[in-house]
């Protein structure tokens, strides 16, 4: 696995999953909203995460206090968090048993993408699934 390869980027995006959005906001000037209402719409299962709207619904994905708390696991973890913290949710991610975690545009931790991989998971970073999806030509 390498990061950012684009065969793993076309297999992870071209069929629905369930995807847990870490760092999802109700405000829909953030765009994690709008990135987990484009994942919605493109027919992926959705989980919000966000542990001040736990029990919450975001564009009718319900909303979780932690990654711990979406059952069944999530195939893909989306990090929504600045770079400092973007390392807790990809370690959370990996002890959840997720496949790869994404972390959005912006977002870079080489460590946290390094123990990722070593631990077996896929992992993209610094781009997003709403530019990458189109861009593949995987829209639904």
């Amino acid at each position: 696995m390498a990061i950012n390869d684009e065969a793993e980027i076309r297999e992870l995006l071209g069929e629905p999953r369930r995807i847990a959005v870490v760092g999802a906001s109700p405000n829909p000037a953030r765009a994690s909203n709008e990135v987990l209402a484009f994942l919605m719409r493109q027919g992926h299962d959705v989980i919000a995460v966000n542990p001040g709207h736990a029990g919450k619904t975001i564009h009718g994905a319900p909303v979780v206090a932690t990654l711990a708390d979406v059952e069944p696991p999530a195939w893909l973890v989306d990090i929504f968090r600045n770079s400092a913290d973007a390392g807790s949710a990809v370690d959370e991610a990996i002890v959840h048993g997720a496949k790869a975690v994404w972390m959005q545009m912006g977002v870079i931790d080489e460590a946290a993408a390094a123990r990722a991989e070593a631990a077996g998971l896929a992992v993209v970073m610094d781009r997003c699934p709403k530019v990458e999806i189109p861009r593949l030509g995987l829209l639904r």
